[in-house]
């Protein structure tokens, strides 16, 4: 007979810690590979670090493909769980497996032909800038089955609690590209100097370790999913069901990467060390922002849980606890940016330049950051229940609707650090429409659950 599991019995407090803790930790190791990478291909010139800056849009959309579509398996399987429909999370599990496959064949293709052509979008073709750029992006795309496979495998932990063991598989994949970032980048040894292409091999291969290591795991450890592909078929309504909730979260990243795309273009008008600064800021915000999103990755499967099993309190009050862990983080970030902006673009040998440029605009973007923590609570919220195009909606308003327009016409005052001002703008926005989104979601949805205690903490299935 099943046990009950730890998300419907545990203290919420301390089940949103033991859910989220080993995946904010493990997205913080993410977070800091992400920064070495550009630490070590600026010590090859700044033309090697704008590449990579301007490679983020493509790079970023594979990620959200990939964990986009995880939310859906994610959500889906853990709201299975929770209304003990054992035979489904299963089967979700599987579909999830090929769609990740499906995925990767679409960037194969990109990175293989479309590499040259994005970057001549951007920058002229007889520039270092574009050579560093198509070998990063096309070697990062071509072998993506690893990055796919890893984050399937780690939502299927996630899915059923098991946090600590996803850890497990991240922490693996960030200390081998750690590693080999030095050795392959600056051809330290034996190894080749291959520069920007060496980051984009370190990168993949650490996916591709931690993809093997999370289907060891999963077999070993994770017993409330039989994952297998013996007979397996390709289930049209499971993957809608998974991409019903997977789509707007994917579609949030894709528009994150057109703006991040055009705001490029905005400040390649001014500068390629702006367009630089911009890339920094990205690797550096990584640090504050991937806390969060190892919250709400914790949170999301405790609020479907809750929902399939119909606990309103367990909820809110899971609502509740991660709001107020996610502003407290954003806080802390702020205070950081603020008073340590030197010392964080010295990382990235910054020039006069870069550090006339880099040090205001770090100050006036990381104003937004308390607002932000909370538009992204808010969103787990939405993901988890079904309504992920609700975080879709919020994300091109605040995106296409406000923050590209605003940079747009700051941009043309000629003054670049007024075009900063656009991110805490663009923020106000966000919150108002989410905080209407959410209003919406607890009536229709939330306040309509039967139970409104918590249960005894008893017979727990521990992770």
């Amino acid at each position: 007979m099943q046990k009950e599991n730890k998300m419907g019995v545990m203290p919420v407090k301390k089940l949103i810690i033991t859910m989220s803790l080993p995946m904010m930790v493990s997205m913080m190791v993410q977070a800091l590979y992400n920064v070495v990478d550009s630490v070590f291909v600026a010590k090859v010139c700044q033309d090697a670090l704008t590449a990579v800056s301007l490679a983020f849009p493509a790079q970023n959309l594979m990620i959200g493909v990939a964990t986009g579509t995880g939310v859906g398996i994610n959500a889906l399987l853990s709201r299975s769980l929770g209304a003990k429909d054992y035979d489904k999370a299963n089967k979700i599990a599987s579909q999830g497996l090929f769609l990740a496959f499906l995925s990767f064949l679409l960037f194969l293709v990109f990175g293989l032909f479309g590499a040259g052509l994005f970057f001549g979008n951007q920058v002229d073709k007889s520039s270092p800038i574009y050579s560093y750029g198509v070998d990063y992006l096309t070697v990062v795309c071509a072998a993506s089955f690893g990055l796919f496979g890893q984050i399937t495998m780690e939502r299927l932990m996630q899915a059923t609690g098991k946090t600590t063991l996803s850890m497990i598989t991240q922490l693996m994949g960030a200390v081998i590209n750690i590693i080999l970032d030095p050795l392959l980048i600056l051809g330290i040894g034996p190894f080749p100097r291959l520069e920007a292409k060496g980051a984009a091999i370190a990168t993949v291969t650490g996916q591709i370790v931690a993809f093997i290591a999370g289907i060891i795991i999963n077999e070993k450890y994770n017993k409330e999913i039989k994952l297998t592909m013996k007979g397996f078929r390709p289930d049209g309504r499971l993957i809608a069901e998974i991409y019903e909730i997977g789509i707007p979260s994917i579609a949030m990243v894709a528009i994150g990467s057109v703006m991040t795309y055009c705001f490029n273009k905005i400040l390649l008008s001014f500068t390629s060390t702006a367009a630089a600064v911009f890339g920094v800021y990205f690797k550096l915000q990584s640090f504050i922002f991937m806390p969060i999103f190892g919250l709400n990755n914790g949170v999301i499967p405790i609020i479907a849980f809750n929902y399939g099993a119909s606990n309103r309190k367990r909820i809110t009050d899971t609502m509740r606890f991660s709001c107020l862990i996610a502003v407290s983080i954003m806080a802390v970030g702020t205070l950081i940016m603020w008073l340590f902006p030197e010392q964080m673009l010295r990382l990235f040998d910054a020039g006069d330049e870069m550090m006339g440029i880099g040090i205001p605009a770090l100050r006036i973007i990381s104003t937004h950051f308390i607002l932000a923590g909370i538009s992204i609570n808010l969103t787990a919220a939405f993901q988890a229940l079904g309504k992920s195009y609700l975080s879709m909606l919020v994300s091109f308003s605040r995106q296409i609707l406000v923050l590209l327009p605003v940079a747009y016409l700051l941009s043309k005052t000629g003054v670049l650090n007024y075009v900063w001002l656009s991110f805490p703008i663009a923020e106000m926005v966000s919150l108002m429409v989410s905080l209407l989104f959410f209003r919406f979601v607890y009536k229709s949805l939330i306040s309509k659950l039967s139970k409104d205690t918590e249960p005894p903490e008893s017979g727990i299935r521990e992770a």
